[in-house]
């Protein structure tokens, strides 16, 4: 029996004390799943969870995190008929940061050629995420005013640039002067820096009093309560996520006299419970990578020996764009 390497959680902490490199043994797909040999693997901010045991999933350790790759299909189970050996594909599964990784077939998609190996694996989770809470829960139209909160990170640059692609004006939101650029980069119309400017008073001046029609919030706590006192008359913000560590209350009177509304979203329950959803957002992401409208932002790209110090830099809050973990 031949063995592989896979990053492991041994025990619930900060992502730099407690994964730990393991040799395992090569995995089988069963019926319905697909081996992929893994080439990258994008970090996202629920591995931070995974290893901290905060996130709503809490695997039995130890345990592999890493939930987006892009990779080779290696083998097949029985029934598969969507992709083939050899395919290179993405997909999103909790336990993929490993040199192979087994994933159920509707849990992989054909990897867009235009993408190097890197934009691929991060093209998943994030645009999915942006995708699902820009058009399906928000419905955002065109020529309307979209801010994004955590405007330079993975899931923001993803936003801001389906914001755009939407015909949206967007204001992104980022936390220092260095940062900025990736936001506008993305193409964010107006950058804020919340580190020395007023979010909510640059809302209101770049808007005329009106305000933001759709807020994508992957931040919480002190963002969300500064969208509340910016959000348009009718407007729709969007719970992605609990980035700032702070879950807030949600005020139903404020939210009455003002008429907004606050719109949760769980990507995975789509992924779950509406997998044709998911399957058609990939359809359209891959159409808009084909007409350049839209890329991931890749950051950094670091080697599998390094991986744990890759997931604390995200905890940290020491990242721009995308952070991929390069495998083979």
């Amino acid at each position: 029996m031949t063995r592989v390497r896979a990053w492991h959680v041994v025990r619930h902490g900060e992502p730099a004390e407690v994964l730990q490199l393991a040799d395992v043994p090569d995995p089988t797909p069963g019926p319905g799943q697909v081996l992929v040999r893994v080439r990258a693997v994008a970090v996202n901010f629920p591995d931070v969870l995974l290893a901290r045991g905060e996130y709503q999933v809490r695997p039995e350790l130890p345990f592999s995190p890493g939930i987006e790759l892009c990779g080779d299909v290696a083998a097949l189970g029985d029934g598969v008929g969507r992709v083939a050996v050899g395919d290179r594909v993405v997909g999103s599964r909790i336990g993929v940061l490993s040199e192979l990784a087994v994933l159920d077939e509707h849990e992989v998609f054909p990897a867009p050629p235009a993408l190097d190996d890197a934009e691929a694996a991060a093209l998943t989770i994030g645009y999915q995420t942006a995708w699902f809470g820009l058009h399906r829960r928000a419905g955002i139209r065109p020529g309307e005013t979209l801010l994004v909160h955590a405007a330079a990170g993975g899931v923001g640059t993803a936003a801001v640039q389906l914001g755009a692609a939407a015909g949206a004006r967007v204001i992104g939101v980022v936390g220092s002067a260095a940062k900025a650029e990736v936001a506008r980069t993305a193409g964010a119309d107006v950058v804020v820096d919340r580190s020395t400017q007023d979010v909510v008073a640059v809302v209101k001046a770049e808007t005329a009093g009106r305000g933001a029609d759709v807020v994508f919030d992957p931040v919480g706590g002190r963002a969300f309560e500064q969208s509340t006192r910016c959000i348009a008359f009718e407007g729709r913000i969007v719970v992605v996520g609990f980035a700032g560590g702070q879950i807030q209350a949600v005020n139903a009177g404020h939210a009455l006299v003002k008429n907004y509304s606050v719109l949760g979203l769980h990507w995975a329950l789509y992924a779950q419970r509406r997998p044709d959803l998911v399957e058609a957002a990939h359809v359209a992401l891959t159409r808009l990578v084909d007409e350049g409208r839209i890329r991931p932002v890749v950051g950094e790209v670091v080697p599998f020996e390094d991986a744990p110090a890759a997931v604390q830099r995200l905890a940290d809050g020491a990242t721009t764009g995308r952070l991929v973990i390069a495998v083979t």
